[in-house]
């Protein structure tokens, strides 16, 4: 059974178990608690709660997911960075039993797969949550023996809540041929930030069932790379290597990664040195470099971001809408660290003779030759080599404050005067970068800025060089604002609300020092921390922006905007420079 069948099969076996089917979500999730969207239930989170499903009671999914945290289990016969996760929920609506029943049905009865093969796991209960004894009879009436029922603790069987607080509670899973097939959560808890656990009010079920091993069990293959789903992609790395890429830990990195590229990017999100943008630019030069060590041809992520593409362009239009964007993120970041990496391997193996490598020695291949952290790690394991991983930190910090104090003068900090041009050309980036996301579209974020008393110069994430008729628009847009005498307004509130109201938080996805963010590692994210009360500036409904720059009382002081020059300022980023005249 092929991969789609088995998508729409399991939709439409809830469907009939009138559920409502609910189109997936971005990558990009609305929680800023978290990174990435790294399960099915995240959209479905405050239905636990207290607010009502516009959906109804019971809902299903095939939602894709991006999860860091199997990064490095990559290259085994089941893990991935990128998959698709079925899932059937319910807030309020059925429990235990329902969800237990109809996931026996579809496994053993609908696909027929082996109940012989399969295990069952339970939570044994812990000081906090007791047994889930409901659970074990219930799979004993569905028919299974009590020899394959094993009983785990809190780390197997007991998930979430997803971010810092939330709905979670004991799970039960089935596992096949040693793989776990499908997770059923009953969400019967609320986690604080404190990881104290209360009741919830209202029960309800999460389950996710991993598409790409289901179909790997469906398909009797014996790991996910070598099903319909990596096919073809594994097919193109062949062509090259002369052997099977799907057996190859390389190969089936690669092929991991370039799909996930694909689906970040189709999504908004470019290269970049900081949060999201960080891990994107991280699993691209991960897979480039693993690349050279299989000697693949220059460009070959194009060639197999293409495969990509073929594969899921009639399950996600806007994998084939941004077909062009995709390939061309892909191509410049793939050109722009090839003109770094043969250089920096070279530098890194000086550098490990020496023995383990210092924080400022991984810092400088970082800040110099484009390799993130992770990838100096990786390489320095292969060697037995530890990495002052505290050390990088502390000379990354030093670096930011450096140039903080640099770009805090330009804004009159540091008890620096505050002139009143540059103050008209700060609120006129907040005009920009507006005009900019509404001309091009909402991926525009700002990648650094500078600001003299004569120009402004504002980097801008963008995968294209502006044609003149979007440049024109832009700067009309602008014009037009100055000419309607908005009022610039400040206001203060909490800064969770903030970014909930539409506010663009600068440091989210800015790699200037005016507003510093440090990058992504391991499961954690480096960023300027913004104090609970934050500053926001609004020009009425045009421009919304966290910001603690000075700015002008209203848009007709900025007299007319103009911009003289519009240029690349790295892969994936352009440059504008305007005035004010």
């Amino acid at each position: 059974m092929t991969s789609r069948k088995l998508r729409e099969q399991f939709l439409k076996f809830f469907e009939k178990k009138r559920h409502k089917i609910v189109p997936p979500i971005s990558l990009i999730p609305t929680d800023p608690s978290v990174l990435f969207t790294t399960a099915g239930m995240q959209q479905f989170k405050p239905y636990y709660l207290v607010e009502k499903s516009p959906y109804g009671q019971n809902v299903c999914s095939c939602q894709k997911c991006f999860r860091t945290s199997d990064i490095e289990e990559v290259g085994d016969e089941s893990h991935l960075t990128f998959l698709e996760m079925l899932g059937n929920f319910s807030f309020g609506g059925y429990f235990k039993k329902e969800a237990i029943s109809w996931a026996y049905e579809f496994i053993f009865k609908e696909l027929k797969l082996p109940l012989k093969e399969t295990i069952f796991t339970v939570f044994e209960g812990d000081k906090d949550v007791p047994e889930d004894e409901e659970s074990v009879e219930i799979w004993k009436e569905l028919g299974v023996h009590k020899n394959k029922i094993k009983k785990c603790g809190r780390a197997d069987n007991f998930w979430g809540p997803t971010g810092q607080e939330g709905p979670c509670g004991p799970t039960t899973e089935i596992h096949i041929k040693g793989i776990e097939v499908w997770n059923l959560v009953f969400n019967e808890y609320y986690q604080d930030k404190n990881k104290q656990l209360t009741p919830l009010v209202q029960k309800g079920v999460d389950t996710g069932m991993g598409l790409e091993r289901l179909a790997m069990i469906v398909q009797n293959k014996s790991s996910v790379f070598e099903t319909d789903l990596f096919e073809s992609i594994i097919g193109e790395l062949q062509k090259y290597t002369g052997r099977t890429p799907a057996n190859l830990k390389g190969g089936r990195i690669i092929a991991d990664h370039v799909k996930s590229a694909v689906f970040l990017i189709s999504d908004g999100i470019l290269p970049s040195n900081v949060e999201k943008g960080y891990v994107l630019r991280r699993i691209l030069r991960r897979a480039i470099r693993y690349g050279k060590l299989l000697n693949l041809p220059a460009n070959f992520l194009i060639l197999l971001a293409q495969k990509v593409i073929e594969i899921y362009k009639n399950v996600y239009p806007e994998i084939k809408s941004k077909e062009e964007e995709i390939l061309t993120v892909i191509q410049q970041e793939e050109e722009k660290f090839e003109r770094t990496l043969h250089e920096g391997l070279k530098q890194f193996e000086n550098i490990s003779k020496k023995g383990n490598i210092s924080g400022v020695d991984a810092f400088h291949l970082y800040d110099t030759y484009g390799f993130p952290l992770e990838l100096t790690i990786e390489l320095a394991k292969e060697r037995n080599l530890n990495i002052d991983q505290k050390g990088f930190e502390e000379a990354f910090k030093k670096h930011q404050e450096i140039s903080r104090a640099g770009v805090e003068s330009k804004f009159g900090g540091v008890g620096k005067e505050v002139t009143y041009e540059t103050t008209k050309l700060h609120t006129a980036t907040h005009l920009l970068q507006a005009a900019l996301r509404k001309i091009l579209g909402e991926h525009v974020k700002q990648m650094g800025s500078d600001i003299t008393s004569q120009r402004l110069r504002f980097d801008f994430s963008h995968h294209q060089k502006m044609t003149e008729n979007e440049i024109k628009k832009v700067q009309s847009l602008v014009n037009q604002k100055i000419k309607e005498d908005l009022e610039v307004k400040k206001e203060e509130m909490n800064y969770k609300a903030a970014i909930k109201s539409g506010a663009l938080a600068l440091g989210k996805e800015d790699k200037s020092s005016f507003s510093p963010s440090f990058p992504f590692r391991g499961n954690s994210v480096f960023k300027e921390k913004y104090p609970e009360i934050v500053t926001v500036f609004l020009i009425e409904d045009f421009s919304k922006e966290i910001c603690a720059g000075p700015h002008i009382k209203r848009t007709s002081e900025l007299g007319l905007f103009k911009i003289i020059k519009e240029e690349s300022s790295g892969a994936g980023v352009r440059r504008i420079q305007a005035i004010l005249e």
